[in-house]
This record gives C-alpha cells, structure tokens and sequence, in this order.
C-alpha cells in the first residue's frame, strides 16, 4: 500500500529540493517532478517526492481527515492521551 501526504513547503533549497512540514517535523524532498513551487504551498509528498501542488483548503481537508483516522486508531486501541488504558 502506499501513502502520499499533503505537506506545506516551508523552505525552498538548492538542486530543486524544498524543506516541507510533516506534521510539525521537518524534512527535506525533491521538486524535481513538480515546477513553479513557493513557501507556503502544499503538495502531495510520496517517497522523498512532491508530486503535485495541491489547493490549500484540499489539502487542509485532507490533513483534518487523516487526524481523524489517528484519533480514531488510538481510541481502538484504547489509547487516550498517551497512555494505554
């Protein structure tokens, strides 16, 4: 199975890279496969590449539906606030 994630590029690099945010975490990836990128836009991230750009509130949607999934994945597993119960 494979995941692409909506991330904000927070940083534009040397050598078409970009530094993006991952939920708080920082990671550096390749434009190589995308063009016309700036700080602040969100693209679609799969293996060290952003693949495409994505509109912000599509990709805001998408963030709020994955945290959802988290949320919901802990609760299964009867996790609440860091701690199993």
């Amino acid at each position: 199975m494979c995941l692409a994630l909506p991330c904000r590029i927070v940083e534009l690099r040397p050598d078409e890279r970009a530094l993006i945010d991952v939920a708080g975490v920082g990671k550096e990836v390749s434009l190589a496969l995308v063009e016309d990128v700036a700080v602040g836009d969100y693209v679609i991230v799969h293996v060290g590449y952003a693949l495409t750009r994505l509109d912000p509130e599509e990709a805001e949607k998408t963030l709020a539906l994955f945290a959802e999934l988290g949320e919901a994945v802990l609760r299964e597993a009867g996790v609440a606030g860091g701690a199993i119960q």
